[in-house]
């Protein structure tokens, strides 16, 4: 398998360029994440137009929308086989189809049943945007452009998230939300053909040849290590956080904690996912300038992670702190946690990367899920009498249970490493 270094022309194909490239092999798949984060977010706008046209209590509404990380973190093991196996073009380009069928049966489902398959299969086919990217990436572009790619991806994947807030609530409050889905089901169907029909198809090596059998057991070794334990607890619950806090609670916060109304939530979403977009395009090249200054891509993960963790519980304390800043800083650090793929891998073999990198993702979305549909059970049992919305101290308790499990996460991390006997 060869993914410790792209192929090059030598292998016997023709020579492409870089600007090709971007255009062949970035651009496609970054339409793919685009959307991906774009369904990810989008739910926080729509949170209460679901609430009164379904009539979801918070709990309900958790777990529909969680479903998307369920069927998202259920189908990474598998994923890294397939990218290995068929190329990460064949597989994006079929689960995005799987997407565009679970938006359109959101669009037009009339009850929880309905919405939490909808959702779950929105989850399943944007499974694999982030991951197959990496892979296109590895397979294409020289390992000095890798980072700088990365960045530029994730990047992508926050401007979908910016307009999941205020340029979607506005659609919605033209439109609806129904027919918001029916576009983007549209927008996932063509998506798949921009991969389809642009990308090039290239030799997977040794990961094209292997046998599942193989490719499976060797998950048995990244599992049963310590350096992904380690990892582990703190990719859950500070990514996960992350995913489950920016994705829907978010916005109820705002009105029920903060008290703004659903324009101003809008534009509070607007400027969290530019946090979030400036945070996926910086951290990664933080880490690389400070790493030729001889500080460690580690240390700088620690820092980052270590104050998102911080902004957590200040958000459960509802101390009184700026609102806006609280939580754009909050969307920024949080962000510093997708230095963990990179710091994961470097501890195996560059043939095990992509299953080293599922392997996590996995994680990160078992902890999205429970997390977001576990915010949802606390706070409904301080539902307010009206029915309008909960009381604040159901999301003070729930954030300060998340930032607690932050903290124990955190230790678990930075505490020192075993060492042998010494002869």
């Amino acid at each position: 398998m060869s993914e410790q270094t792209p192929m090059s022309a030598a292998a016997g194909q023709p020579e492409i360029t870089v600007t090709r490239l971007m255009l062949l092999v970035f651009l496609p798949f970054a339409s793919g994440y685009f959307l991906s984060f774009l369904f990810r977010s989008v739910n926080a706008v729509i949170s209460g137009d679901l609430q009164a046209d379904v009539g979801l209590s918070a709990s309900q509404l958790g777990l529909m929308t969680s479903a998307y990380f369920l069927a998202f973190a259920s189908f990474q093991l598998p994923l890294g086989v397939l990218l290995d196996r068929f190329g990460p073009r064949r597989v994006n380009a079929a689960l995005l189809l799987v997407a565009a069928c679970g938006s359109g049966l959101f669009a037009v489902a009339q009850g929880m049943t309905g919405l939490t398959i909808g959702r779950a299969l929105i989850g399943l086919g944007v499974s694999a945007c982030l991951m197959a990217a990496f892979k296109a990436f590895v397979l294409w572009f020289s390992p000095q452009r890798l980072p700088l790619l990365n960045g530029w991806l994730l990047a992508f994947g926050g401007l979908g998230a910016m307009v999941a807030t205020a340029p979607v609530e506005r659609v919605v409050a033209w439109t609806g939300w129904r027919p918001v889905f029916l576009v983007l089901a549209a927008a996932c169907v063509a998506s798949a053909l921009l991969i389809w029909r642009l990308v090039p198809d290239r030799d997977l090596g040794d990961g094209g040849r292997a046998t599942v059998r193989e490719q499976v057991a060797a998950l048995g070794g990244i599992f049963s290590s310590d350096p992904f334990w380690r990892a582990a607890p703190i990719a859950l619950v500070s990514q996960g956080a992350s995913l489950a806090v920016g994705g829907l609670w978010a916005a109820p916060w705002l009105r029920d904690v903060a008290g703004f109304e659903r324009a101003e939530i809008g534009q509070a979403l607007l400027l969290f996912a530019l946090a979030i977009t400036l945070g996926f395009a910086g951290w990664g090249t933080i880490a690389e300038r400070l790493s030729l200054a001889g500080i460690r891509q580690r240390t700088v993960a620690v820092f980052g992670i270590g104050v998102s963790s911080i902004l957590m519980l200040l958000l459960g304390l509802q101390l009184p702190l700026p609102v806006i800043p609280l939580w754009i800083a909050f969307s920024f650090f949080a962000t510093s946690g997708t230095l963990m793929y990179a710091l994961l891998t470097q501890n195996f073999s560059g043939m095990l990367a992509g299953r080293v990198n599922t392997a996590l993702n996995l994680m990160v979305f078992i902890g999205a899920f429970g997390l977001q549909w576990g915010i949802g059970v606390v706070i409904q049992y301080w539902e307010l009498a009206d029915g309008t919305g909960y009381d604040p101290m159901g999301y003070k308790v729930a954030f300060l249970l998340i930032g607690g499990l932050q903290v124990l996460a955190f230790l678990w991390f930075i505490r020192p490493r075993r060492r042998g006997p010494t002869a």
